[in-house]
C-alpha cells in the first residue's frame, strides 16, 4: 500500500478526534446556514436552489479556509499549484470524466438490480433546463463553482487533509480515501440510498486521483466540472429536442 508520504503528501502534525469533529461540524453547520437566504429570497425555485447551493459552498469553504489558515495548511490542503505536466493532469481528468459518466450508467443498473432506488435527480434537472438563463446559472454557480471547485476543495482538500492527520489514520491512504468517500456520499441521500452508494464510489475514485497526482487537485477539479457540465448540457439539449428522449 502506498503511504501518504510516498504519494507526495508530507507528514503532518497529528490532529485529535475532538478537534476534527469540531472543525468538520462547524463547516457543515455553516454550509446549511448559508443556504437559507437564497431560498428565503427566491423560494424553492430554480434560482433559489442554485443560489442556495453556491452560497452554502462559499460559506463552508470560508470556514474550512479559516481552519486551514490557522495551521498554515491552506497551500498544502488546497493544492492548486500549476502541475509540472499539464498534459498529464488533463489526461487523468479526461479519463476520470469518462470513468465517472460510465459508472453513473453501470452503477444505476447495479443498484436497481439489487432492489435499491436509483438516483432521483429529476427535480434538479428540471431546474437546470427551465430556461437558457437558468441553464447558464446552474453551470456557473453549481457545475463550475459549488460542485467542480467547491466540493473538491472541501472533500478531497480540506477533509482528506484532516483525516490524514488523525490518530490511527496517518499514512493509511486507503482508509482515508474510503472514509472521505463515505462522508461525501451521505449528503446525496436526497437521491435515494442508491445515490449515496453511486456517489460514494465516485468519491473513492476522486480520492485515489488526488493521491495519484501527488496531492494536486486540478485533475479532480477539472473532471468534476466536466462531468456536471456534460450531464446538465445533455439534459438541456434533450429539452430543446437536440437529443433523443428515452
Amino acid at each position: 500500500m502506498v503511504s501518504a508520504q510516498e504519494a507526495g503528501q508530507p507528514q503532518r502534525q497529528e490532529l485529535g478526534w475532538g478537534g476534527f469533529a469540531l472543525q468538520f461540524l462547524s463547516v457543515i453547520v455553516v454550509y446549511f446556514a448559508c443556504g437559507i437566504p437564497g431560498v428565503a429570497i427566491w423560494g424553492e425555485t430554480s434560482t433559489g436552489a442554485a443560489v442556495s447551493v453556491a452560497s452554502s459552498m462559499a460559506g463552508a469553504l470560508l470556514v474550512a479556509w479559516l481552519w486551514l489558515q490557522r495551521e498554515g495548511m491552506v497551500a498544502e490542503a488546497w493544492n492548486l499549484r500549476a502541475p509540472t505536466k499539464w498534459a498529464h493532469t488533463l489526461g487523468w481528468a479526461v479519463l476520470a470524466t469518462i470513468a465517472i459518466i460510465g459508472w453513473f450508467t453501470l452503477g444505476s443498473m447495479l443498484v436497481e438490480a439489487v432492489g435499491l432506488s436509483t438516483p432521483d435527480v429529476e427535480q434538479v434537472l428540471g431546474w437546470v433546463t427551465q430556461s437558457q438563463f437558468h441553464f447558464i446559472l446552474w453551470i456557473v454557480l453549481v457545475a463550475l463553482f459549488a460542485a467542480g471547485l467547491g466540493e473538491e476543495l472541501l472533500w478531497r482538500g480540506f477533509l482528506m487533509d484532516r483525516l490524514a492527520r488523525l490518530g490511527g489514520l496517518r499514512s493509511r491512504m486507503w482508509l482515508v480515501i474510503f472514509l472521505q468517500a463515505a462522508l461525501f456520499g451521505l449528503p446525496h441521500f436526497y437521491q435515494g440510498f442508491g445515490g449515496v452508494i453511486i456517489t460514494g464510489v465516485v468519491g473513492i475514485g476522486f480520492g485515489w486521483l488526488r493521491y495519484r497526482c501527488g496531492g494536486n487537485l486540478w485533475a479532480c477539479v477539472l473532471a468534476h466540472m466536466a462531468v456536471d457540465t456534460i450531464m446538465m448540457s445533455l439534459s438541456y439539449a434533450t429539452r430543446l429536442g437536440l437529443m433523443p428522449t428515452t
